[in-house]
Formats: C-alpha cells, structure tokens, sequence
C-alpha cells in the first residue's frame, strides 16, 4: 500500500518543537530536576480561588466547555473595561498566534520578527508557508523603528514583538509602543505579545484602543496568573478582526476547568499583588546571586531575569549545561549576541537556593570544560 503523501509545504518542515520540555530533560537524565527555573512559569501558583474554582468544576468535566467562554469574555470585557466582542479566548497566546497566522499569512507572504524572539510565532510563520524576515536586537531590546522599516521593505503581512520582551526581560514605554502602533504600514497588522504585562512597571502598556485594525494584543494566564498548565490565554483587537478568529478556530477547544479557573483568577487581585511581590523579590534575589559570582544581570519586567555570563554563546551554553547537570532547569537565548547569557525564572526560596549553590560549581565547570 502507497503511503499517504505529507502536502509539499508539510513535507519541508523538521518534525521539532520550539522548546524542549523539562519533562524530556528528565527522561534522559533519569532524575527529576531539583529546581524548575527555565520555563517562566510561576512557582507561586494560581490564585486560591482559582483552585477552588477548577477542583468544583473537575466534577462538571462530563460537560464540554461553552464554546463561547462567554463568562470569562465578560469578565474580562469588565477588566479591561472594552466590549466582549473585541475578546477572544485561546489555548494560550501559542494558539492565537497560530489562528492570528493562519488568518492572515499564506504561502510566501512576509512576516518580520526580531532574530531571537519568540520562536513559537515563527514556528506557525512557517507551518503556514511565511517568509520569515528578522531584524537583530538593538541594546538587548527589541527595535520597533528597525521592525516597522523592515515591514515597509518587504510588505509585511504581521509583525511581532513582545513587550516585556522574551528572552531578554527588557521593555519599551507606552510611548514607544503607540508611536510603534501609530506607525504600522497599511495593510499589516502588529501582533503585540504583552504575556508578561501583568509584571511590567506602571507605564508599560499603552491605552487599549478597540478601534485600531493594525494592532492585536495577547495577553495570557500562564504568567502572573500561574496557571500554564491550564492554557489560557486571550486576544484583544478590533471587532472585525477578534471576530475572524470563528472562521478557524476549535470551537471546543477550551477546557471547561480552565474557564473557571481563569475566572476566579481575574477576579482576584489580591492575589496578582501577591504574586507581583514575590516576583520583585525573586528577582533580587537572583540579581544578588549573578553578582557574587561575577555575572551581570539585566534590567527585567518580567518573571525571569536573564544573566550576561560575560563570553560568547558557547560558555554560556556550557554554563547551562552544568546547571541542567547540577539538577536545575534554567533556558538561555538561542541567537548571537543575546545568546551570551542564560535566563533564569523566578521561583520559590528553596528553587532558587538551590541554583545559588550550584552556580558557582556551574560556572568552574564551564570554564575549566568539564561539563
């Protein structure tokens, strides 16, 4: 019997995930990590509530989820203080992304990324036949001005960026990002990935304006929110746009638990406070540990800081080595120059005891080539 033919597109792609998960870490060592610190989950977990709220619909799980995510919309619309019909709920900012490509890229349509971001937004760039453009990192930040020239050179269909970024941690002001929106060529649109907003300082985000076609915002409950394993995440842009997400999307896609965990958690402030302090002080203390052993930290607004280990790319993979060796989970940027340094998550005291004690034991390995 003939074996069924992969489509051409289809057949040219690596059969590869973006990230690597711990879990296929741990399988091939054979040892569970001591400390999981690469994935930028949040080690502080989701709001009491939410828990509350997922463990009394794990009884109601015989149920498909409302294919709407009406109450969460709603509660969201109340947020945000915008319409519910400028929301759209996913299973996590990846599959938006995904929906937001599939909606407007076809075969050898341009898209423009920063040579380092995200590298899921281009792994569904190609899945759906984009020509992927890249523009590098300018002082460890994403370029808007070198993004938005690089979409007019190449008439862009999408363009990326995250803010706070990932891998980096940095930041652009609202001021940058709306002269960025402001100027976004006719007929693109900006995809503005804010999955790390939620930790940003006051003045990160600018105004939502529901009325903008050129710009749609992610935003996610797999951050601040603790809750990634639940896979939530959500969409905010003009009517028309949100709307065209029903041509494509899986209706019954989302997990009812995940709907009602996410509702409890928007509703809980407090516990968002909480959290946010636990992440400035996490960060400190991270910030003090690369310091003593003569590292630099970088400036972060987000629930990670990434780490100059004061080389090039391959000391620092050797770096990361060591530690995944040493029991602790921790990722690092894969493109040159930000490939120099190595990113670490924010976690619980005992997570991150456990990586200051095998830093330094990392760092003489790495030196001295010995894994």
């Amino acid at each position: 019997m003939k074996t069924p033919q992969l489509t051409p597109l289809a057949a040219t792609l690596p059969a590869s995930v973006p990230f690597v998960g711990p879990e296929a870490q741990e399988r091939a060592t054979g040892r569970p990590f001591i400390a999981r610190l690469g994935a930028n989950e949040s080690a502080f977990g989701p709001s009491p509530k939410a828990i509350a709220a997922m463990q009394k619909a794990a009884g109601e799980v015989w149920m498909y989820a409302d294919p709407e995510s009406h109450d969460l919309r709603q509660a969201l619309a109340q947020h945000h203080d915008i319409p519910a019909e400028n929301i759209q709920i996913g299973e996590g900012i990846d599959t938006l992304l995904g929906l937001v490509v599939r909606l407007f890229v076809t075969s050898g349509d341009a898209v423009v990324t920063s040579a380092g971001a995200y590298p899921t937004f281009n792994y569904h760039v190609a899945g759906f036949g984009g020509t992927l453009h890249t523009v590098p990192y300018k002082n460890d930040h994403e370029d808007p001005d070198a993004l938005i020239a690089k979409a007019q050179e190449t008439n862009a269909k999408l363009i990326y960026i995250a803010n706070p970024d990932n891998p980096m941690g940095s930041w652009h002001d609202a001021q940058t990002i709306s002269h960025m929106i402001d100027n976004v060529p006719d007929g693109c649109l900006l995809v503005l990935d804010e999955a790390y907003i939620d930790l940003a300082p006051p003045g990160t985000a600018p105004d939502i304006d529901i009325n903008a076609p050129q710009v749609i915002r992610m935003r996610t409950f797999s951050k601040a929110h603790g809750m990634a394993g639940a896979r939530v995440g959500y969409a905010i842009g003009q009517a028309e746009i949100i709307s065209a997400f029903n041509k494509v999307r899986n209706h019954f896609g989302m997990s009812r638990i995940s709907q009602a965990g996410a509702l409890a958690a928007i509703q809980d402030k407090g516990w968002l406070d909480t959290v946010r302090t636990n992440v400035t002080d996490a960060r400190e203390k991270i910030n003090d540990i690369a310091r003593e052993n003569g590292l630099s930290p970088l400036p972060s607004a987000t629930n990670f800081v990434t780490i100059d280990c004061g080389a090039d790319g391959a000391f620092a993979r050797a770096v990361l080595d060591a530690l995944i060796t040493r029991g602790i989970f921790v990722r690092m940027p894969f493109v040159a120059p930000q490939d120099r340094c190595i990113r670490v998550s924010c976690g619980t005291d005992a997570q991150i005891a456990a990586f200051a004690a095998a830093l330094p034991e990392a760092l003489s390995a790495a030196r001295e080539g010995s894994g």
